[in-house]
């Protein structure tokens, strides 16, 4: 399971600079944006990995709940990690602006979206591994799920409180 991870996370990004030369090196728009649109259908592959993982009777390893971490972020994140992208891609080669740093309310207003995606992609991810839970029932084959859903919980509270500490101390343009 753990190369199906690191597969889908390569692959993501494979598909995302693939469609991002096409688009702005070579002016293939149409191209470009087929590639991007690609990168759903590696979480569905990725899910069904899962799903076989957990149906034929497998064993549940830390690595069939990484999978379903990995399926709640890229859901949540997915799109604005390709926008980031596209930004310095289009700078660098399609003659775009340059992307702007932020700072003060700004810069705390992102962080705490980042938050919420978090908040998104954890409650994506739990509703699967919950899932997996309740299909298999059987607590012994289930018992490495829960946790990663406690470990991601501690993470997501350290998260709030990182990406929410920039509304109380802003962040300061050093220039």
């Amino acid at each position: 399971m753990y190369l199906f991870i690191i597969s889908a996370e390569v692959l993501f990004w494979v598909f995302v600079v693939l469609g991002l030369i096409a688009r702005y090196m070579f002016g293939l728009k149409k191209l470009g944006g087929l590639l991007l649109l690609c990168t759903p259908i590696i979480d569905v592959l990725l899910l069904i990995a899962v799903f076989i993982t957990v149906s034929s009777g497998m064993e549940i390893t830390t690595a069939t709940g990484l999978a379903a971490c990995y399926l709640g972020i890229t859901v949540a994140f997915g799109h604005r990690l390709i926008k980031w992208a596209d930004v310095r891609f289009s700078h660098w080669f399609g003659k775009g602006p340059k992307p702007e740093r932020k700072y003060g309310a700004a810069h705390a207003k992102e962080e705490r979206t980042g938050w919420l995606l978090h908040l998104l992609g954890w409650v994506i991810g739990n509703a699967l591994l919950f899932a997996i839970i309740v299909y298999v029932d059987d607590p012994q084959r289930t018992v490495s799920l829960d946790g990663i859903m406690s470990t991601w919980a501690i993470v997501l509270v350290i998260d709030f409180i990182v990406s929410f500490s920039y509304t109380l101390a802003p962040k300061k343009n050093k220039a």
